[in-house]
C-alpha cells in the first residue's frame, strides 16, 4: 500500500462450502495486485473473495492513494484518493472485434501506439514520459477526435468499440503524463493467467480457507517469478529453513527470505 501504481485485475473461481449461503455454483473470485518495477521489487499479491463486489477492492486497498491500472470494470472507478488508467490493450480488442474497415482503423491507431511503446520500453520514466508527449499524445488525440466525429450508433460491434473508447477516454489518457505508468493492463493479466490455467487442473476449493491458501501460494509463486527467481528452489528453500527459524518470535527473519533479498538472489536465481 505504500507504492503509488498498482495493476489490478480479477478472475473467477468456485468454493464449494461458501459462509455467505450461496450455491457452490455461484462465482467466487481471485483478485491480483501487482506493483511496478519503477518503484522497487515487483510483488504480486492475490486476494480471494466470494465475490467481485467494489467492496473487495475498497477493503484491500485501503490506505492506498495513486494510480490503479486496470480494465474497464465499473467496479474500478471513482474511488477516494484514487486515479485509474485504462488499459489499451482491452481497448484495441473491442476495435477488433469490429471486423471491418472502421474497426481496423481503430486497431490501427492502437498499433502505432505500442509500436512506440517497443521503442520507449527501456527509457527511464521521466524520458518516456517526455517522448510519450511528443509521439504519443498526437495519436491519442487524433484517435479520440476520430472515434467522436465518427457516427457509430446501434448495438453493433463498431458502436461498442466506440463507446468503450469514448466512455474510459481520461483513462485511457493517463499513460501520456506518467512515464511509470504501463500502456495496458498486460502486468496484472500475465500474473493471473497461472490461475485461470489452474483452475481447470484444480476445479475448484471446497472451503473458503482453502481457496485463500490458494492465493497465498500465488501470490509466493507470482512473486518470486517476478523477481527471475526459481520458483521449485525458492520453495524448496522456504520449506526446509523457515521450520527451524523462529520466525513467529522475530518475524524480521523473513526479510532474507524475500524474493529480492541478496541472499535469495544468489542461490535460487534462474
Amino acid at each position: 500500500m505504500s507504492k503509488s501504481i498498482l495493476h489490478v485485475d480479477e478472475t473467477y473461481g468456485q468454493i464449494i462450502n461458501r459462509s455467505d449461503g450461496k450455491s457452490g455454483q455461484t462465482n467466487a473470485y481471485n483478485w491480483v495486485y501487482r506493483s511496478v518495477p519503477s518503484q522497487g521489487p515487483t510483488i504480486t499479491l492475490f486476494q480471494s473473495a466470494l465475490s467481485r463486489a467494489r467492496s473487495v477492492l475498497e477493503g484491500f486497498i485501503e490506505g492506498f492513494s495513486g494510480t490503479i491500472v486496470c480494465d474497464g470494470y465499473s467496479a474500478y472507478d471513482k474511488l477516494e484518493g484514487v486515479t485509474f488508467a485504462n488499459c489499451w490493450a482491452h481497448c484495441r480488442r473491442y476495435w477488433l472485434k469490429a471486423d471491418s474497415k472502421n474497426g481496423r482503423i481503430g486497431v490501427s491507431y492502437c498499433d502505432d501506439l505500442y509500436r512506440l511503446e517497443r521503442k520507449f520500453k527501456h527509457l527511464s520514466p521521466s524520458k518516456r514520459r517526455k517522448k510519450r508527449q511528443k509521439y504519443s499524445k498526437p495519436i491519442v488525440d487524433k484517435f479520440l477526435e476520430w472515434v467522436e466525429k465518427s457516427p457509430f450508433y446501434g448495438k453493433n460491434a463498431v458502436a461498442k468499440a466506440a463507446e468503450y473508447t469514448l466512455n474510459r477516454a481520461n483513462g485511457l489518457r493517463a499513460f501520456l503524463y506518467d512515464g511509470r505508468i504501463e500502456i495496458d493492463n498486460n502486468p496484472a493479466e500475465n500474473a493471473i493467467r497461472p490461475s485461470v490455467i489452474g483452475r481447470k487442473n484444480w476445479l475448484h476449493s471446497v472451503s473458503e480457507a482453502g481457496a485463500k491458501a490458494n492465493a497465498i501460494c500465488l501470490s509466493i509463486a507470482e512473486t518470486a517469478k517476478s523477481n527471475g527467481i526459481d520458483f521449485y528452489e525458492y520453495i524448496k528453500k522456504l520449506l526446509t529453513d523457515l521450520p527451524n527459524l523462529g520466525i513467529h518470535q522475530n518475524s524480521e527473519i523473513l526479510d532474507r527470505y524475500m524474493p529480492w533479498s541478496k541472499t535469495i538472489q544468489v542461490e535460487c536465481s534462474k
